[in-house]
């Protein structure tokens, strides 16, 4: 099985970073086939644009975006990672979102978000949070951003399984540092695949 693994920070010696190469090591370790989208070193431009809207129309979506979407055709799982940023995903990863999983290619009808236009695929969301959980669930962030993001957003994607994992106290000791790369490791080891 193929893993595309989608990175959205700017720093690649982030903790960020380290989580999404120990997120396709543990899925190399299983082994599956890997490949990492660095969207900021790759310069991906997460502008919406007249060019999208047009695309939209017409059928013809800008040749980066087409990029992107052949990269998604390859994959049977896709990973996302990027912090969690103001209790929500940052403008990079929101951009390619928006630009990537487009009308008609992703999705075409708003009355079930859960049919898509895409074979089923996995899709997990790692994200690297300050907060501790237990702060995150008293305040209700945490049901929030499961609800704004497993059961809206990414229900387009035709992901049936789907599995946010918030990695808590990412800037905390080295031992809870290492604890949650073990735990980015292991989601990509025990990956499960849908056919």
């Amino acid at each position: 099985m193929h893993v595309l693994t989608i990175l959205d920070h700017p720093d690649q010696a982030s903790f960020t970073s380290a989580i999404a190469k120990e997120f396709c090591t543990g899925a190399e370790f299983a082994g599956h086939t890997t490949e990492l989208a660095d969207l900021h070193a790759e310069g991906f431009d997460p502008r919406w644009s007249i060019a999208d809207v047009n695309g939209d129309s017409s059928g013809q979506a800008p040749e980066d975006v087409l990029a992107e979407q052949a990269r998604i055709g390859r994959a049977d799982a896709i990973g996302f990672v990027f912090p969690l940023f103001w209790w929500g995903m940052p403008a990079m990863t929101k951009g390619w979102i928006d630009r990537v999983w487009s009308w008609g290619w992703a999705y075409d009808q708003l009355e079930d978000p859960e049919i898509s236009l895409q074979r089923p695929r996995t899709g997990v969301l790692l994200v690297p949070a300050g907060a501790r959980s237990d702060e995150m669930d008293e305040l209700g962030y945490t049901s929030a951003i499961e609800t704004g993001w497993i059961n809206g957003t990414f229900g387009y994607f035709g992901f049936t399984n789907r599995e946010l994992i918030l990695l808590n106290g990412s800037k905390g000791s080295k031992s809870r540092r290492e604890n949650l790369l073990k735990r980015a490791h292991d989601a990509g080891a025990g990956l499960k695949f849908t056919r």
